[in-house]
């Protein structure tokens, strides 16, 4: 057995969640999914380490995979005696879940991080800076219940810091911009005032935008592996998976892997906040199913004709406001599928079952 406890309430296990378990699961008991591994787990518990797995009932009674266990989830496990495991029997209501649409042809909810406070999107001052790019990052961020904050990263590699704050603060109304340089630990005082009350923070950004870097600086020694960015400016990947850390002085990071893609889930209310300066101009155009495209009377028009808003901004809020009206459409269609699917399989185990008592 794993002599390394850990004290749960460090990691973000309170009052509520303890009396959510007494109540529907008093003979289980609590641990924090750390790693996710194609349907194996390692929890983080007051035993220790755990290797985790789940329970056949649950994975059968799971019509969607949004369902089971993520990194970051508080679940109800059943210890295995005499050994570092334990059987997942139940995943405990999420207050923050960041999710993203999977890559690919598919349409389907993937949950990256759960009960996360803070999320630091991370975008690098090395010539990766995309404002776009931190505009969809935010839609989620702000979609998913945790706190965003927008960390610039490699200030050493900038010319001009003051005009790049500038820039993303302008994208980012509401959000604390802050910039670093985790190599000499510049601007670092300023991320460590968001973890103040052993929060759980989960880092966000492209392949070799220095993740693993702000990490190691933040925990004071090297815990991630980093490596430099390739000859043509592009990341390398250097986490493999989404992981949860904890943190010495209480609290947790997640970090995950370099996102290439980052397609929008269930984000209307994201997309308001993020664009909170195109919302309260549409409030003034003559239509209150206004595209901003082509109407009389469009009061985001008139803003970017008199300069007032960014042509860049409204065509970017168009975007991802198109995307989610599709993904509206495509997830209607896999919803639907997914119930048949289901409905088939509880049908044909039934007439098993009532084949197998003749």
């Amino acid at each position: 057995m794993n002599d390394d406890v850990f004290d749960l309430a460090r990691l973000g296990w309170d009052a509520g969640r303890a009396e959510y378990l007494n109540e529907q699961h008093p003979e289980l008991d609590p641990a924090r999914v750390a790693v996710e591994h194609r349907g194996s787990y390692l929890l983080f518990s007051e035993r220790g380490e755990l290797a985790g797995e789940i329970t056949g009932r649950l994975r059968h009674d799971t019509i969607l995979r949004t369902e089971l266990p993520a990194v970051g989830d508080w679940v109800a496990v059943r210890n295995v005696p005499g050994e570092a495991k334990a059987v997942i029997e139940a995943v405990l209501p999420r207050k923050t879940s960041f999710s993203r649409d999977v890559a690919g042809l598919t349409t389907e909810e993937q949950v990256l991080a759960a009960n996360v406070d803070v999320l630091f999107i991370l975008a690098g001052l090395d010539g990766d800076l995309n404002v776009r790019r931190v505009e969809r990052f935010l839609t989620l961020a702000w979609e998913s219940g945790a706190k965003p904050v927008v960390v610039l990263t490699k200030t050493d590699r900038c010319d001009d810091l003051a005009g790049a704050l500038d820039t993303v603060e302008g994208v980012a109304p509401g959000v604390d911009v802050v910039a670093v340089c985790a190599l000499d630990g510049t601007g670092i005082a300023e991320v460590q005032v968001h973890l103040d009350g052993d929060p759980t923070i989960a880092l966000l950004g492209t392949s070799g935008v220095g993740k693993s870097t702000l990490i190691n600086r933040l925990l004071g020694h090297q815990v991630m592996v980093t490596k430099k960015v390739r000859w043509d400016g592009k990341g390398r990947h250097t986490t493999s998976h989404r992981q949860l850390i904890p943190m010495p002085g209480g609290g947790a990071i997640i970090d995950t892997p370099g996102l290439r893609e980052l397609r929008l889930w269930d984000a209307d209310t994201g997309l308001d906040v993020t664009f909170q300066d195109v919302a309260e101009l549409a409030e003034r155009c003559r239509f209150t199913d206004c595209t901003h495209e082509h109407e009389p009377d469009c009061a985001v028009l008139t803003a970017v004709a008199g300069g007032n808003l960014e042509p860049g901004r409204l065509a970017s809020y168009r975007k991802l406001a198109r995307e989610l009206a599709a993904l509206e459409r495509k997830k209607d269609v896999h919803l639907a599928r997914e119930h048949a699917r289901r409905f088939k399989k509880v049908t044909n185990d039934a007439r098993t079952r009532s084949r197998a008592k003749w």
